[in-house]
């Protein structure tokens, strides 16, 4: 409407002059025609015999109208000039659209074909993970090794790094456009997560999710300003990132009708698609993106309280919720068709979670731009990201006995601060772990992250986007990584580096002394494993009777990946 409107002024403005402003005077029935003075009238003449002396075929109009003549013919020379110049002006202005008709199309090719790409390679890299029986993260494994190949050839061939990074440029926009939509059906499907804890140890996880998070965050960030200080190293400038495009109006009503569409068309026929989440995908999927595009465009002020990444999920909860009730069919319900996690009966969730391994492997791009800081600086890189994650697993299983914490409740919340597929490897270590609840921790962890993590960076006086990097992912992983990176592209390499390394290093403090299971294992109480473990790992006179530890296949890459790095 708004852009019609400016249209319309624009052609009444050009086309219909104002009155008040018009050489031409308002018609009036009543009033005489004015006559042209006789000065006017010679002048007019005198330049029609000019005119018809110069090309005879105007003779016999003079002589039709005569030296008086109110009418001034016109040279047909000069009106055929003037249509000519005006086809070429139109002929011009086409071939401008067509260009840039053609550029559009070009960009937009350039962009699918790049991201397939990455798409491909991450789809390549699960196949071969589950076909040997792999746990470990197949994307971070893609991510080292494309960080590999992009190091090899700018030391040996640097055009052709320099040319790959320009090829994957847009699809790397692309994914740091909407790399916090890809955290969030996790977020959105949490009340099916938490339903059945009891509401004191709700309280208590709570304490410790937020206690731990902000501990976590402060341990990274002044550790890698003090290590920083004693090896003496001068902080330079980060490379420049590129930032992508803000969402317009245009792309807000389209998703808004395709909400409305498929909203109503999901309840007049809930199987027009095959399944219910099939039906469902559509305005699940365009409710989300509603959300994350209106809580983009909130004020800076609002968005430090209210991030976008909220606003996303609370956006699919209202649209998942307002189904339900008109459906019948309650929440929960529909809340299982978002996420199915089944390939062969995907919902929307499932289809925004499908991206995630390409964002980790895009992470690997971010790191190689950043190359010359990650070198000068990873002392204090490597540093505060083991000792966070040492930190972080510790703390957690003391505050949990300190409190009083269920023994499997502390299991399931020790990997707060890594990434979920990371997490659930952990916790399958432990006996009577609940998987469900540390999901949701991570999720929470990493909402919380998401939430205040500017705010707290600027009140502790992390200036810098190393300390400001390591310390958001090493104390929420993914979504804080997409947090800040949204506003600060600049500290995405060290996000990625830390949200990488926690994981790797968590999994291998976990699994050390996965081959030796006192008494047998399985009858040794939750609490008595953390016990044991930490004293493995701790400085106690216990750990010398251990002889033989066993690593498995993903941990052993963990272990590798560390040694190389």
């Amino acid at each position: 409407m708004a852009a019609s409107s400016a249209t319309s002024q624009i052609f009444t403005h050009y086309l219909l002059p104002n009155r008040r402003h018009s050489r031409i005077p308002h018609f009036n029935p009543g009033r005489k025609p004015l006559k042209i003075s006789s000065k006017l009238s010679s002048v007019a003449s005198r330049s029609l015999e000019t005119t018809s002396n110069k090309n005879g075929d105007l003779t016999h109009l003079r002589r039709v109208f005569g030296p008086s003549s109110r009418f001034l013919p016109v040279d047909p020379q000069t009106t055929h000039s003037r249509r000519r110049v005006s086809v070429k002006s139109m002929g011009s202005e086409s071939g401008l659209t067509s260009t840039g008709l053609q550029s559009t199309v070009l960009k937009l090719l350039h962009l699918v074909v790049s991201l397939g790409i990455i798409l491909a390679m991450d789809k390549f890299l699960k196949k071969a993970f589950v076909a040997a029986a792999i746990k470990f993260p197949s994307a971070l494994f893609g991510m080292f090794c494309i960080f590999t190949i992009l190091m090899v050839l700018d030391s040996t061939v640097p055009a052709a790094a320099t040319s790959l990074m320009n090829f994957f440029q847009p699809a790397l926009l692309f994914i740091q456009r909407w790399l916090p939509l890809f955290y969030v059906p996790s977020l959105v499907v949490l009340p099916l997560a938490v339903k059945d804890i009891p509401a004191a140890s709700g309280l208590k996880i709570l304490f410790i999710i937020v206690g731990g998070w902000l501990a976590s965050l402060s341990v990274a960030g002044f550790t890698a300003i003090a290590v920083r200080k004693m090896v003496n190293t001068e902080m330079i400038p980060a490379e420049p990132m590129p930032k992508p495009s803000p969402f317009s109006s245009v792309e807000l009503w389209t998703w808004s009708g395709i909400f409305l569409i498929s909203f109503v068309s999901a309840f007049l026929y809930p199987t027009i698609l095959g399944t219910n989440a099939r039906t469902c995908l559509p305005f699940l999927l365009a409710s989300t993106v509603i959300g994350y595009i209106f809580g983009s465009g909130l004020p800076s002020a609002v968005k430090m309280v209210f991030h976008p990444i909220i606003c996303c999920a609370v956006s699919a909860d209202l649209a998942a919720l307002a189904y339900g009730q008109l459906s019948r069919s309650g929440l929960n319900p529909v809340l299982g068709y978002y996420l199915t996690k089944a390939s062969s009966n995907p919902g929307a969730g499932d289809i925004l979670m499908g991206f995630l391994g390409s964002v980790i492997l895009s992470f690997a791009f971010s790191m190689f731009q950043q190359r010359k800081l990650v070198k000068r600086h990873a002392a204090e890189i490597f540093t505060s990201v083991i000792l966070s994650t040492v930190f972080s697993l510790y703390s957690t299983a003391l505050i949990g006995r300190l409190i009083g914490l269920e023994p499997s409740l502390t299991i399931s919340v020790l990997p707060r601060c890594i990434t979920v597929a990371l997490a659930l490897s952990i916790v399958s270590f432990f006996e009577g772990a609940n998987s469900s609840l540390t999901a949701a921790v991570v999720v929470v962890t990493g909402l919380v992250g998401a939430n205040f993590v500017q705010t707290t960076l600027d009140k502790l006086g992390f200036r810098d986007p190393i300390a400001r990097g390591i310390a958001t992912a090493s104390s929420a992983h993914g979504l804080g990584t997409a947090a800040l990176s949204a506003k600060e592209p600049e500290a995405l390499p060290f996000c990625a580096i830390a949200y990488a390394l926690t994981g790797i290093f968590g999994s291998v403090i976990c699994s050390v002394p996965a081959g030796f299971r006192p008494f047998g294992g399985s009858a040794v109480p939750p609490n008595m494993l953390v016990r044991r473990r930490m004293k493995v790992l701790l400085p106690h006179p216990a750990a010398k009777q251990i002889t033989t530890v066993s690593l498995s296949a993903e941990h052993e890459i963990s272990v590798v990946f560390l040694l190389v790095v």
